[in-house]
């Protein structure tokens, strides 16, 4: 188990002490692409020094080479003084590099406890299931960061995998932490808890390497920040001389404009008539039978933006995947355009006119071995014009990928290459276009702003207002209240499975959500609550 050093407050390095880390003149190139271009790095004992740029900046690939996932094509990696060269990620773990990704290395048939202990050192040889569930359950309670021991990690919601995977990494001593995008699936609470730890653990000594797009937080836990663009390194500051205006334009090279996205455009369609998609007292089970939606009534009407806000695990991904097809009703009644679709599937919705913008992009809303055109077409490869009859239409295909990845602004080398290959938040942005195409009645977005810099999430938060303006209801899942509050029409705020109660945006009591969240006040929605016009 991580040992926490007693200090609180963060004191320098003694007079002469090299960094923990130093990487210098790093380059790396994928084909067609720049990923890194002579970067240097400089990462203090006792600071978290933050990391910023847009997606596609570089900062993943640099931090895959600072832990040995990558080969640099050019450049030196120094750790305490000493040149070192990583063949593969145990080599960096060895010296005391661990790194939290965004996209989890969990192994997902395994439990909680197990996934913690595998592969450590410190695991007894001969343990029982119990004890590694008992030893897990300390680690969890010393971090603060709640996870359940027994579960198995295909049962969780992302945002319980992300804290399994800060546990994990937290657990093996790791004198350099790299933490990407580390409270995308917190509470506020929980991030302030992470903080402390983190504060703690730099405290004595160690270093934080801290890759964000909340800029608010970046300059609240962070001693430095360093900013890429373009793959290259445009500025490494002191946090005290810092502001979010001024990181924003860093990060883009020119000041971004937020938009007003409530406000409607005189030819937006009104919000009236039949609900495009309504719940009645739907109850939904996992595959153990336990019981993870209980008795959801809600209705979104066209031109409608539905904001949906909890803590992770408390029923959003199976709210999502019920909204889909994806996941099969115990009880209730499900309505779409006032059709039942209560036993449909995933195919009958994508006809009806249902895109989902899924939490785990990389999982569920692509197949990360296929090229970029073929996950563009996944949706519509049997349909003209990408197929007549029994003929695929293989430049059809690439003429489609090309209409989304522009519509996207996601700029491919190779439409041939992985998807795989795209950084994160130019997935998720292909993926939401790619879903808005078939979206003609309804669109469900879990987590759509997550790991995507402060103008991505401003350009996709105008896909949203484009669709509702255009008649078209969203379902939009977030834990961002303020990107909520800014873009819904109305909040439903779900606790253990159900709704604690559903309230108009205009007015919202911010505090109430807040307790609504942890299951505390709220009431079940009235008819007249239940839907806008």
């Amino acid at each position: 188990m991580i040992a926490m050093p007693n200090a609180t407050e963060r004191t320098g390095p003694a007079p002469g002490t090299p960094p923990l880390v130093q990487l210098k003149g790093i380059a790396k190139y994928f084909p067609g692409v720049v990923a890194n271009q002579d970067v240097d790095l400089e990462v203090r004992p006792g600071e978290i020094h933050a990391l910023l740029g847009e997606n596609g900046a570089g900062k993943s690939t640099l931090m895959n080479i600072l832990t040995g996932i990558y080969r640099p094509d050019a450049g030196e990696i120094i750790i305490d003084g000493y040149l070192k060269t990583f063949a593969s990620p145990i080599e960096a773990i060895a010296v005391g590099i661990g790194m939290v990704h965004q996209h989890f290395k969990l192994v997902r048939a395994f439990t909680v406890a197990e996934n913690i202990h595998l592969g450590w050192s410190e695991t007894p040889r001969t343990i029982s299931p119990q004890a590694l569930e008992a030893r897990t359950a300390q680690l969890s309670a010393s971090l603060n960061l709640a996870v359940r021991p027994d579960a198995r990690v295909d049962e969780l919601s992302t945002g319980e995998q992300q804290r399994v995977e800060i546990l994990r990494v937290l657990a093996r001593h790791a004198r350099v932490l790299i933490l990407d995008e580390p409270t995308a699936v917190l509470t506020p609470s929980e991030a302030r808890e992470l903080f402390k730890a983190l504060k703690q653990f730099v405290a004595g000594g160690n270093a934080v390497i801290f890759i964000s797009h909340k800029l608010d937080e970046v300059l609240e836990i962070s001693d430095r920040i360093t900013v890429l663009r373009s793959g290259r390194r445009v500025a490494t500051e002191k946090t005290s001389a810092c502001n979010e205006k001024m990181l924003a334009k860093l990060m883009v090279g020119h000041e971004i404009v937020l938009d007003d996205l409530r406000a409607r455009g005189t030819e937006a369609v009104a919000q009236s008539g039949e609900p495009v998609v309504r719940l009645r007292d739907v109850t939904v089970h996992d595959d153990r039978g336990h019981t993870m939606l209980k008795r959801i009534s809600l209705e979104v009407a066209p031109g409608e933006i539905l904001g949906i806000a909890g803590v992770a695990g408390n029923g959003q991904k199976e709210l999502s995947e019920t909204l889909t097809g994806m996941r099969s009703i115990a009880r209730g009644q499900l309505m779409l355009g006032g059709q039942d679709f209560s036993a449909a599937g995933p195919a009958d919705f994508a006809k009806f006119g249902v895109g989902h913008i899924p939490e785990d992009r990389l999982r569920s809303g692509l197949a990360p071995a296929l090229s970029i055109t073929d996950n563009a077409v996944i949706r519509e490869y049997d349909r003209p014009p990408i197929s007549i009859g029994p003929w695929y239409r293989p430049r059809a295909a690439l003429a489609l990928a090309r209409t989304i990845a522009q519509a996207a602004s996601v700029r491919v080398p190779n439409f041939a290459m992985p998807v795989r290959n795209l950084s994160g938040g130019n997935q998720q942005r292909f993926v939401a276009r790619r879903e808005m195409r078939i979206a003609s009645k309804l669109l469900v977005a879990a987590y759509p702003s997550r790991g995507l810099d402060v103008g991505a999430i401003n350009t996709m938060m105008r896909y949203f207002v484009e669709l509702r303006d255009a008649g078209v209801g969203i379902v939009v899942i977030s834990e961002e209240l303020e990107e909520l509050l800014n873009l819904s029409d109305r909040i439903a705020v779900m606790f253990h499975g159900e709704i604690m109660g559903v309230m108009n945006t205009a007015g919202a009591d911010i505090e109430q959500i807040g307790l609504m969240m942890g299951g505390q006040g709220g009431a079940a929605p009235s008819r007249a609550a239940a839907m806008v016009h």
